[in-house]
């Protein structure tokens, strides 16, 4: 018999820049998809609301504050159902963000970097240079603005 894995939940923010950039955070050499480009954010902790989580993970990350009234869901991406992967299946929660507080900084990651449109597309074409799940989020996201 099977066992069903419940999910991890992930939330994470496209921040939309105001000259039209994406902002996207490479992952920290050494660990699962080490030097990767994706979309700042991470897993939800126990009893966090999907938007509180996402908040803290971008103060923890990027050192900025977002309003949970500026975050806008947009698109989801989830594991394949396949046999039992080496880890917990994720499902990613995709939100956009056009106003936040502060400064940008790269906190956790190896670096943050602004992509247009074009750069992004490119970005998500070459599958080594991104996650799998955020590659259809890039989708979503460049379908959506």
């Amino acid at each position: 018999m099977e066992k069903n894995l419940t999910p991890v939940p992930v939330v994470a923010v496209a921040l939309l820049g105001g000259n039209g950039g994406i902002l996207l955070q490479q992952r920290r050499g050494g660990g699962a998809h080490g030097g990767l480009w994706e979309f700042p954010g991470g897993k939800v902790k126990a009893g966090e609301s999907l938007e509180l989580a996402l908040i803290r993970e971008i103060r923890e990350e990027l050192g900025i504050a977002i309003d949970p009234a500026s975050l806008v869901p947009l698109t989801f991406a989830s594991d394949p159902a396949q046999p039992p992967a080496p880890r917990e299946p994720y499902v990613i929660l995709l939100y956009t963000c056009r106003k936040w507080t502060g400064e940008l900084q790269c906190l956790e990651g190896e670096a943050i970097g602004w992509f247009t449109r074009d750069e992004l597309e490119a970005l998500a074409q070459q599958a080594s240079r991104m996650p799998p799940l955020d590659i259809p989020l890039v989708k979503a996201l460049l379908k959506a603005i």
